[in-house]
């Protein structure tokens, strides 16, 4: 317990180093917050065009069986995928950055990818209730919707154990996060965000078993079901996704304990 213990103890300072992390990101920028809206919602608009009007792509029917919106579909993948994302990529970054701050004041390194977490749970908190009101608005609404911060939290352990890895991982070798953006937009690709799963129904069983596997998938699917087709993930459903989500975090930490405490001296 001791890396919740030290998060817990330099709360404050973790609180501090995603408040920079903020400030930074909108500094000089006339829309400022605004882009916090902004980005997500071209990245929707993109997609929704292309895959949604160019190439015609049909999602299944609503919960409240009254219409079918693709964009709507898409937003609950890319809500999922946005934080996974951005907590795994800012936390290969997050020691590096932090690098100057830890040469001349002693503080947990796990502190600096915990501060990245809590910027992208505040972006993720966003989109996910933009999501979540507009589907409402829309009347395709229902009690599943109360899964949504669970399912946001257990992305979040996820990713944050995926996280700290490759943070100390890319210290010691800058080639991980240029590998990682690779495999990020292959895995990207590869999960059913922007196109529906039901294209691998003549596909070999090896493949759409490799597909069932992947855990974002899985998390996709999962606030899928609580938002947009208003049902409850399934038990085997959500049990995987608290197992994977405890177990990459688990491993994660003994990564990161293993190698963290040499960090400083590696920046």
């Amino acid at each position: 317990m001791s890396l919740v213990n030290d998060l817990w103890t330099y709360r404050g300072l973790i609180g501090n180093l995603a408040q920079r992390e903020l400030k930074a990101r909108y500094k000089r920028s006339v829309l400022g917050w605004a882009w916090s809206l902004v980005n997500p919602a071209a990245t929707l608009a993109t997609y929704a065009i292309v895959f949604g009007v160019l190439f015609k792509q049909q999602p299944e029917l609503a919960g409240n069986g009254e219409f079918r919106n693709f964009a709507m579909f898409l937003f609950a993948g890319l809500v999922v995928w946005n934080f996974f994302s951005a907590v795994v990529n800012g936390s290969m970054g997050s020691l590096i950055g932090a690098g100057p701050l830890l040469k001349k004041v002693y503080f947990p390194a796990e502190c600096a990818p915990a501060a990245n977490l809590l910027v992208a749970m505040s972006q993720a908190c966003i989109e996910a209730t933009i999501l979540v009101a507009i589907m409402a608005i829309v009347g395709n609404a229902g009690w599943t919707m109360i899964l949504v911060p669970v399912i946001v939290v257990l992305i979040g352990i996820f990713a944050f154990g995926i996280g700290l890895a490759l943070s100390v991982g890319n210290v010691y070798l800058r080639d991980v996060a240029y590998l990682i953006a690779v495999l990020m937009n292959l895995l990207f690709y590869s999960t059913p965000i922007i196109w529906d799963v039901k294209l691998l129904d003549d596909r070999p069983q090896w493949i759409r078993n490799v597909v069932q596997a992947n855990p974002i998938h899985q998390f996709v699917e999962a606030l899928r079901d609580s938002v947009y087709r208003l049902q409850w993930p399934s038990f085997g459903r959500f049990g995987y996704l608290v197992g994977i989500s405890v177990v990459t975090f688990a491993v994660g930490w003994a990564i990161f304990r293993n190698f963290g405490d040499s960090v400083s001296e590696a920046l």
